[in-house]
C-alpha cells in the first residue's frame, strides 16, 4: 500500500502499528464527511482553473461511490491505508486513474482531516443537543404524571425542606435545558473552515479560494490566519468535551438520586423490571445496573475532557502528531453521551413514585413556621429563627 507520504522507503511495520494506532478504524466515522469536504475543494480547485471539468465529474462521481459503498459496509478504512485520507485517495485513483491524483492540489492531510472532523462535530453537536432535550421531555412528563407527590428536599443528607416530584424532576430538566444551550455554543468554534490552511502555513503559489470552500460547506466563517488552524486544535474538542462532561455530571445525579430512592430504607421509587438485572446469587435481588453506570460514566467523560486537555497543553505552535491522539477521547465521549441519553428516557418512563413510602419529618416545616412568624407578628426573622428552634427542642 503506497501512502500519501510516501517516498519509496520501506517502512518498519511496527512504525506502521504505532503511529497509525486506532486511527483508521476511528476515521470510519469521517468518510462522509471527508468526501463532501474533497468534492468541495475539487469545485474550489475547477473554478480558480486549477482543475478541469473533466477531472472534477470523475472526481465526484467517484467520491460519490466510495462513499456510498462505505456507508453500504462493503469497505472499511484499514491499518494498511494508515487513515482515511489516504483510503479515499488509493481508491479514487484506482476508480478514475490519474484524476484521482489531482484532488489534494492545495491542501494537506492537516486541514483535511480537520475539515472532516468539524463537519462531523456539527452534526455530533446537533444530535446531542436534542437527546438532552428528550431526557428533559422525559422529566416533564414525570412531573406531569406524578408531580404533586411530596418528597424531602435535603441538605447534608437530612430532610430539610418539603419538595415534591415536580420541584425535583424540573430543576434537573431546566439544568439539561440550560446543557443544551451551551453545547450549542461549541458551534462557534467549529464553524470556522480550516481548509486552505493545508499544513498550517497555506498553499504558496496557488490562487485557492478558501471562501468559496467556506461557503459550499456550510462554515460561518474562514478561520483566519492560516497559522491560527493548528494553534486551534483541541479547543473546540475540548470545549465539547467539557459541555458532554457536565451533561454527564447532570445525569449522573440524578442516577444518584434515583439510587438512593430505590435502596429499602428509602423505598420511594419502583424501577421497571426492564431497566433492572438480577443476581447469580440472591434470587430476591433487582439491581439498579443501568443508573449505576449512568452514574459511573461520569467519570469516564470527565477523563476524557482531561485527555484531550493534556495533549495539547504544551504542545508548540504548528502540526504535531500529538494532535492525532484527540480524536479516540473525543469520539469517545460523544459516544459515551450519546448511549447514555438514549436509554433514560424510557428508563425515566417506567420510574414510579411510592406515596406510601414517603414521610416527611414535621420538623421539615421549620422555616415555613419562621417566615409565618415573621408574616403575622412582625418580628425579626432571627426571632422567629430562634423561636421556633427552641420550641422543636422542647418537643423533641
Amino acid at each position: 500500500m503506497t501512502r500519501l507520504w510516501d517516498k519509496g522507503a520501506p517502512l518498519d511495520e511496527r512504525v506502521l502499528h504505532y503511529t497509525a494506532g486506532e486511527d483508521h478504524a476511528l476515521d470510519n466515522r469521517l468518510v462522509a464527511y471527508d468526501v463532501k469536504a474533497s468534492i468541495a475543494h475539487a469545485e474550489m480547485l475547477n473554478a480558480q482553473g486549477l482543475l478541469s471539468s473533466e477531472d472534477l465529474n470523475a472526481i465526484r462521481q467517484g467520491l460519490s461511490e466510495i462513499a456510498a459503498a462505505h456507508a453500504r459496509g462493503e469497505w472499511r478504512v484499514s491499518l494498511q491505508h494508515e487513515d482515511g485520507q489516504t483510503a479515499l485517495e488509493t481508491l479514487l485513483t484506482a476508480r478514475i486513474g490519474e484524476a484521482g491524483k489531482r484532488v489534494h492540489l492545495g491542501r494537506s492531510r492537516n486541514d483535511q482531516v480537520l475539515t472532516a472532523l468539524r463537519l462531523y462535530l456539527r452534526d455530533a453537536i446537533e444530535t446531542l443537543g436534542a437527546r438532552v432535550l428528550d431526557v428533559a421531555a422525559a422529566l416533564d412528563a414525570l412531573a406531569a404524571r406524578e408531580g404533586d407527590t411530596p418528597l424531602p428536599g435535603y441538605t447534608h443528607m437530612q430532610q430539610a425542606m418539603p419538595s415534591s416530584v415536580a420541584l425535583w424532576a424540573g430543576g434537573f430538566a431546566a439544568e439539561l435545558r440550560d446543557d443544551a444551550e451551551a453545547l450549542a455554543q461549541v458551534q462557534r468554534r467549529v464553524g470556522k473552515s480550516p481548509l486552505g490552511s493545508a499544513a498550517g502555513y497555506g498553499s504558496p503559489n496557488l490562487p485557492i479560494d478558501r471562501e468559496a470552500t467556506r461557503e459550499r460547506l456550510g462554515f460561518t466563517s474562514v478561520h483566519t490566519p492560516v497559522t491560527a488552524v493548528q494553534l486551534s486544535r483541541g479547543k473546540a474538542e475540548a470545549q465539547l468535551a467539557f459541555e458532554i462532561a457536565l451533561v454527564m455530571q447532570d445525569v449522573g445525579r440524578l442516577a444518584s438520586d434515583l439510587l438512593l430512592f430505590y435502596t429499602q430504607e428509602f423505598s420511594f421509587v419502583e424501577l421497571p423490571d426492564a431497566f433492572t438485572t438480577g443476581s447469580s446469587i440472591m434470587p430476591q435481588k433487582r439491581n439498579p445496573d443501568v443508573f449505576e453506570l449512568i452514574r459511573g460514566r461520569t467519570a469516564s467523560a470527565q477523563g476524557c475532557l482531561v485527555e484531550i486537555m493534556s495533549i495539547t497543553a504544551k504542545l508548540p505552535s504548528g502540526y504535531q502528531r500529538d494532535l492525532q491522539l484527540i480524536k479516540a477521547p473525543l469520539f469517545r465521549s460523544i459516544d459515551l453521551c450519546l448511549e447514555t441519553l438514549a436509554i433514560l428516557p424510557a428508563a425515566l418512563d417506567g420510574v414510579r413514585f411510592r406515596k406510601d413510602r414517603i414521610a416527611l419529618d414535621p420538623s421539615i416545616h421549620a422555616a415555613a413556621q419562621a417566615n409565618e412568624l415573621v408574616v403575622k407578628e412582625g418580628i425579626p426573622f432571627r426571632e422567629a429563627y430562634k423561636r421556633v428552634g427552641e420550641s422543636l427542642k422542647r418537643k423533641g
